[in-house]
Order: structure tokens, then sequence, then C-alpha cells
């Protein structure tokens, strides 16, 4: 494949960002831009040169008007499936935003029709692509800490996200926004799949506030191997936290042990009158005004792999390994049970 045909599905911030990033690739073509607001869609097309005959309000509409090789689905994490499952019985690749999916139904669904229709598809989980992350898996691939050990990985968010930044909080939770990053970071750490999961779970904070979703949650994982991992999702941080994501990670090996602090890492603060914070320089950052943030990489690296058709860096059992582990941290918070992952219940 010399040159990619692709569309956007999802006009909000991150789908802005998509369609940014392939305008600035020659290999590709944006051809397609749809989003259930047309005003959105109208409106993004407009800042981002996108031709306005290429802008509908039906992705199935779209589809079938415009000629594209692939589309990019930038919506909520519950809104997943008929999107994908649509796209791919019109032979469309897709690049999904986190996660697959929210349920058991949902992700044998997708896979099912990504597999009968030969399509390729990655999920942008891109904690891959993080340069501390890769360097810590880079290493340990080397040998330099021995055989991974037990880990602690905190994510979490500040009040905002939950409150302000998606509307559509309480038809998510935590875990899928930031608990599939974390778990599938796990799992590529541990080269390992997760056995058994325990978990709890606490909500009230943003109940009171009328987003009907869980605070946070604590979950100990096993993996097969015999590692283990504490994991910790919230987004109930205050939003004086001077970073928007509170990071902190720890691997200890047989032989060693890597600590990370992505979030107060101190490499850069600024003091203005009126406020202090921790400028980012890692996820959404500009270089002589080029894109190069890791976030950036992951979906530039979803084109790289479709134009050399070699394998995404992501694959589709990583997402679907990702996600039946979540599925189990939610049903053990709302047992008070341990849960044994069951991988027969995937269909492929």
């Amino acid at each position: 494949m010399d040159k990619i045909k692709i569309a956007v599905i999802g006009a909000g911030v991150w789908g802005k960002t998509h369609a940014y990033l392939y305008g600035k690739r020659r290999e590709v073509e944006i051809t397609g831009v749809c989003d259930k607001s047309l005003k959105r869609a109208e409106e993004m097309a407009e800042q981002l040169n996108i031709n306005k005959e290429s802008v509908f309000d039906d992705y199935i509409k779209m589809l079938d008007n415009i000629d594209c090789d692939a589309v990019a689905i930038v919506t909520p994490d519950h809104l997943h499936r008929e999107l994908a499952v649509g796209c791919a019985e019109r032979g469309k690749h897709i690049l999904l935003e986190k996660p697959l999916a929210t349920s058991l139904e949902d992700i044998n669904a997708i896979a099912k029709a990504v597999k009968e229709n030969n399509v390729r598809i990655m999920v942008d989980l891109h904690n891959r692509w993080s340069p501390p992350f890769a360097a810590v898996k880079d290493a340990i691939e080397k040998g330099e800490i021995g055989e991974p050990y037990s880990a602690y990985f905190r994510l979490n968010d500040i009040k905002w996200v939950a409150t302000d930044m998606l509307p559509w909080a309480s038809k998510s939770s935590i875990l899928w926004f930031l608990g599939s990053h974390s778990l599938d970071t796990l799992r590529w750490m541990f080269n390992d799949e997760v056995d058994e999961v325990y978990a709890v779970s606490r909500k009230g904070i943003l109940a009171a506030e009328g987003i009907d979703t869980e605070d946070i949650f604590q979950s100990i994982i096993k993996f097969k191997n015999g590692g283990i991992a504490t994991m910790e999702n919230s987004w109930i941080t205050p939003n004086s936290h001077p970073c928007i994501n509170d990071i902190k990670f720890n691997i200890t090996g047989t032989n060693g042990m890597f600590s990370l602090d992505l979030s107060n890492n101190n490499m850069i603060e600024r003091f203005t009158e009126n406020k202090n914070d921790r400028p980012d320089v890692l996820v959404k950052h500009f270089i002589h005004g080029e894109p190069k943030g890791f976030s950036y990489e992951s979906i530039n690296s979803f084109v790289d792999k479709l134009l050399s058709g070699e394998e995404f860096i992501v694959t589709l059992k990583d997402s679907m390994h990702t996600c039946l582990a979540l599925l189990a941290i939610i049903e053990s918070a709302k047992t008070g049970l341990p849960i044994k992952l069951d991988y027969s219940a995937l269909t492929i």
C-alpha cells in the first residue's frame, strides 16, 4: 500500500487530533469526516481544510459515498461496537481509540467482524510509545533487572476529566478510560497474561455531582507465570493538582528495579502570577511546530504499519485480553471475590 485514504468518525478534541496528524502525512488523504453533530463535523473540516463534500453525520452514508481504505473511530468508550463492526463489514481497516469494547459480547462481535472480513485493527493503547515505558521495556528484555517479579501502577486523573472534559463519563468507567492503559502496560512489561484479579472500588464523590460512576478502583493482578501487580485508577484527584494525570510506576525484578514518576517529574516547572504547573513534554508536545508526543506517535505508527504491512505494535489479541482482564476487575469489585480469567470466553 503506497497511499492511505482514511476517514475519521468523531469530531471531538481527539478526533481533530487524528485528522490533524493525518493531514501532516504525505501518504495519507482524508476522504471523510463524520460526527452525529453535523455542525461539529463541518467545523472540524473547515479548521483543517478538508473538503466540505466529505462531511457526514451518518457513518454508513459516509462509507457508501466516499472512497477510503481505513477508518479512525474516535468516539466514547461505550459506542465502539456498532461502528467497528460496520466498518469491518465494509472492508475498512480500523484504528480504534481504547478500549476495544466494554462488554464481552461487544469484544467478540468486533473480533468476529474483523476476522471474517479480513481487515486489520489496532486499538490506540499509546503507553507502548511512551519513551520512559519503552526504555524500561527494552531494559527488561535485555535482562537488566532479571525476571519481572512485582509492580505497582498508579494512573489517576483530576476530577475535571469526569466532570467537565467527558460528558459521557457516567456511561463509562475510569477502568475503561485509564485502566485500559494501565493493564496493557503491565501485560507488556511482564510479557505475560493475567491469570486472576481481586479488586475493590468506591463510589460517592462523583455521584454527588450527578455523575453515576465509580470514583476509584484498587486492583491486585496475578499473572500466569507468578508475577503480581497492584493497579490504582481514579478520577477524583483534586483539580489543584499541577498535572491532569498522576502517574507513578514501579517494577521490581529478581535482580533490580525501575521506578518512574511521570507526573511530578520536575523536568519543567512553570510559575506565573496565576498558577504553578508542569507543562507536558512527553504526551502531546510539539517540537519546532511539529507534533512529537507519544500519543501522536501511536497514531502515526498505525499509518506506518498499514503502509508496510507489518504487524501492529498493539495486536487484536492484546486489546481483547486487556479488556477481558478489566471485565474481571469490574466483576471482582462488584462481588468482593477474586476472579479467575476465562480466556475460552473469547471467540478468537
